[in-house]
């Protein structure tokens, strides 16, 4: 079995939709199961359809149309045939849109967790609907799937966790391997079937999850990028293609914020060394990047690593009294009740540093509770560098016209908060 994972930028459009093709045609797709996201920047889309929902009303379905048009846009250049009427797909595209429409209509949560969770998918249900409707059009027939009914995870909306031994029942039971099958990334359920989302970017966690549970040969991430880099290009100039990395160095640098891999996606494929490959879907047959059991990473050069705003978050005790194991548990057990996710620690005797990731919302409701007992210095908006595998030039490179605010160094990392 192989898992193939096709993300958004591979089928924003109609071209990218026969591209997928094109890249099946070329590889192969005998005995594999292919996982889609969210066309484009749909999921983007969807988060302001949500916005709207629970803040301007008025908007709301101006944004939700502006969702439904863009997809139109692609079923009208797939699928519309001169003379030959038109294509079932447009029904069932409009179904889906419906039922978006129906929850909006009759939720009374006001969790905004929750309705993210039952609104946000419907961006990987349209176009894996989508992709799969075109492809048995062309003549490669495949079987759409429903990833809900085999990925069970409990109700931590956003951010899952899944519920392993359920998911690998599932899938033995219902998943047939005779065929091509194609679902979605991102998604679950919990135990009373609520749609359930796994953390953004989580297609790529979707295709290992699956692969564990099939005992896949390997699994490939479709990008349009070479294959793994070692800096985003968005960000630094001059990145180069890592030919190999193994699974530590490749978690190392998924934990620490590189956008290629989601960080939860290696865990799984690492206890069943289970290679994974990042290839380029504008060219298929080059090799891209392997991740495996080999050590280290090949070439052995610095890798680097942005995550934009950021909050550095600064404590010190009212009475200058030592920050001890009793304060730091404290702050950690508020650190996650307001679910802020953790990136970098600095501590001494009477002060304590945190850079969170705030994709709650929630740290006015922090401060509120630190304040009580600490004194607290906040930036918000701030950028977290890391660099793997460091030198003096990189770090020179790094910091050059930046305001450093926290900077810390391992024998292998660096990581410096910049204002």
């Amino acid at each position: 079995m192989h898992v193939f994972k096709f993300g958004g930028a591979s089928v924003k459009d109609a071209l990218g939709v026969k591209n997928l093709e094109r890249v099946l045609r070329k590889v192969g797709f005998e005995n594999t199961l292919i996982v889609v996201s969210a066309m484009g920047k749909t999921t983007n889309a969807l988060e302001t359809v949500l916005d709207n929902y629970f803040n301007n009303k008025k908007e709301l379905q101006s944004s939700l149309q502006e969702v439904k048009k863009y997809h139109n846009a692609i079923l009208l250049d797939l699928f519309e045939i001169k003379g030959e009427g038109t294509h079932s797909v447009f029904n069932k595209v409009a179904s889906l849109f419906d039922e978006l429409q129906n929850f909006f209509d009759r939720n009374k949560s006001p969790d905004y967790n929750f309705v993210y969770d039952q609104a946000i998918g419907y961006g990987e249900l349209v176009s894996t609907l989508i992709v799969s409707e075109y492809l048995n059009l062309v003549g490669i027939k495949n079987k759409w799937l429903d990833v809900r009914e085999y990925i069970k995870t409990d109700n931590y909306y956003r951010r899952a966790n899944v519920n392993w031994e359920a998911t690998q029942t599932a899938i033995t039971n219902k998943l047939s391997s005779t065929v091509l099958n194609i679902t979605q990334g991102f998604l679950g359920s919990d135990d009373n079937n609520f749609t359930t989302t796994l953390g953004r970017e989580g297609s790529d966690y979707t295709a290992a999850i699956l692969a564990y549970c099939l005992n896949a040969e390997n699994v490939t991430i479709w990008k349009d990028v070479p294959g793994v880099l070692n800096a985003d290009p968005r960000y630094f100039e001059n990145s180069q293609l890592l030919n190999k990395i193994s699974y530590r160095e490749a978690i190392e640098l998924a934990f620490y914020g590189a956008s290629v891999i989601h960080p939860k996606t290696l865990q799984p494929l690492q206890q069943k060394e289970i290679p994974l490959f990042v290839k380029s879907f504008m060219n298929p047959e080059q090799p891209g990047t392997m991740v495996g059991k080999d050590p280290g990473i090949d070439p052995m050069i610095p890798c680097f690593i942005v995550k934009k705003n950021q909050v550095l978050i600064s404590l010190s005790s009212l009475d200058f009294s030592y920050i001890v194991e009793e304060n730091i548990s404290e702050i950690f057990q508020l650190l996650h009740l307001y679910k802020m996710k953790v990136d970098v620690i600095q501590n001494s005797a009477i002060s304590f540093s945190v850079c969170v990731d705030n994709m709650y919302n929630n740290l006015p409701n922090l401060m509120l509770h630190l304040k009580a007992k600490f004194k607290i210095t906040c930036h918000e908006n701030v950028s977290l560098y890391t660099i793997r595998h460091y030198n003096s030039e990189s770090i020179a490179k790094l910091e050059l016209s930046k305001t450093i605010l926290l900077k810390q160094l391992t024998q292998e990392t660096v990581q410096l908060v910049t204002q």
